[in-house]
């Protein structure tokens, strides 16, 4: 497979950050080896985020993402520095490139905790070592956070020169491998020969002649714990569940019938759906739960977010624009405002949103989803999708987070 080949949400993303003129760009320009971002002079040449997929070795596919100035001034510096931090959200690995003569600033500072609080491994590049007195290197080296070692925290390298780029490149390798992914979606609540219900209604959006992707993956995912599927329409549930002749170790559903599949599936049974082994399969369920629950706190005039994150399915009485604003109306009893977005839009600014409810995310990559989600929550408002609030709704969410109490 081509290093073109790998799509952008696999590969791991480098995020370079600094002041104006700490000399990103031309430490980004450096590690790649290719003059790609803007570099000149004048302060604040990157307006907006660059991006520049390429292959690190020993590492492999990166995407570089170099960013605009954090300490731009004026409305509009305000926005880029906003657009700085919003990259932070898909940053595997920070690279905080500092001007070896000015020392940390506070904004340097500001940023780091930043870093640190969304647990993202990062290096300081103390850049322009070559314009350096050695008092300037030890005023410098005064202003970095306490215990910072060399080689380990942070490097001294100087972009104009071509020295430390090297170690950074050796360094960021050592930051970015992440580990083998272990997250099962609902393999590990099985033992071999489990049976697992499977119930699946074909509904208009569903591809002919497929299933949708998160029912392919639960199915491969139960196959790989030598586990038993049995994939039904919501109809058959009722004989499937009494012909089986063995109690199955869960019934998983579609949101969209939950209420009818609740009904049929007798108390006894644990009784999930297919957006909350996601939900928790992404890492998110804690922040979606919590989410719907805000419904109680809606109140007239306030405005909601719909967002889906794929295009394939506007053509039917779409869930996403029709049954889901009838449905959140009607269990508010509020008059509420609708926004809708799709596809890759997903706004920067969410202040005037009280609620976002959002898709499954099945066609969008973990990064996307986990973006969105810290953009939410970085900006306060609260965020959940789509099966979780009909469960919710529906009065069945408690039961349906039963199999992983």
């Amino acid at each position: 497979m081509g290093m073109n080949q790998t799509p952008a949400s696999e590969r791991v993303h480098i995020g370079f950050f600094g002041k104006r003129n700490a000399g990103k760009s031309s430490v980004m320009n450096k590690v790649t080896g290719q003059e790609l971002a803007v570099v000149s002079d004048v302060k604040g040449t990157t307006t907006d985020p660059v991006y520049k997929a390429m292959e690190l070795l020993p590492l492999g596919p990166v995407v570089m993402m170099d960013t605009p100035g954090i300490d731009d001034e004026g409305a509009l510096g305000g926005l880029r520095v906003k657009k700085s931090y919003q990259v932070l959200n898909k940053t595997d690995a920070a690279v905080l490139v500092i001007d070896g003569k000015a020392g940390m600033s506070r904004e340097d500072q500001a940023l780091l905790e930043r870093i640190h609080k969304k647990n993202i491994p990062s290096i300081l590049v103390l850049n322009k070592r070559d314009l350096l007195t050695e008092e300037e290197v030890c005023q410098t080296l005064s202003s970095l956070p306490e215990g910072y070692q060399e080689g380990k925290d942070y490097l001294w390298v100087s972009a104009q020169e071509g020295t430390g780029v090297r170690e950074l490149k050796e360094r960021l390798a050592v930051l970015a491998s992440t580990e083998e992914n272990q997250k099962k979606i609902v393999g590990d609540l099985l033992s071999p020969g489990d049976f697992v219900v499977l119930v699946v209604p074909i509904d208009k959006a569903a591809p002919k002649g497929r299933l949708i992707l998160p029912q392919q993956q639960t199915i491969r995912d139960i196959l790989d714990a030598d586990a038993v599927s049995v994939v039904i329409k919501e109809d058959r549930l009722k004989e499937t569940l009494e012909s089986l002749g063995k109690k199955p170790r869960l019934v998983i559903t579609d949101s969209q019938v939950f209420g009818r599949v609740s009904k049929d599936t007798p108390k006894e049974l644990l009784l999930t759906s297919f957006s909350i082994l996601f939900a928790r399969y992404k890492g998110n369920l804690e922040t979606v739960v919590e989410g719907a629950r805000t419904l109680e706190k809606l109140k007239d005039g306030d405005k909601v977010l719909i967002s889906e994150g794929c295009t394939h399915h506007r053509q039917c009485g779409d869930i996403g624009t029709v049954k889901l604003p009838a449905w959140i109306r009607k269990y508010t009893g509020k008059n509420l405002e609708f926004s809708f977005t799709s596809g890759t839009e997903f706004p920067d600014e969410l202040g005037e949103y009280s609620l976002i409810v959002h898709c499954g995310g099945c066609m969008l990559n973990e990064r996307e989803m986990k973006y969105r989600l810290s953009c939410a929550e970085d900006q306060g408002v609260p965020m959940t999708n789509y099966g979780i609030i009909i469960a919710y709704m529906n009065g069945i969410l408690e039961r349906s987070l039963e199999p992983f109490s």
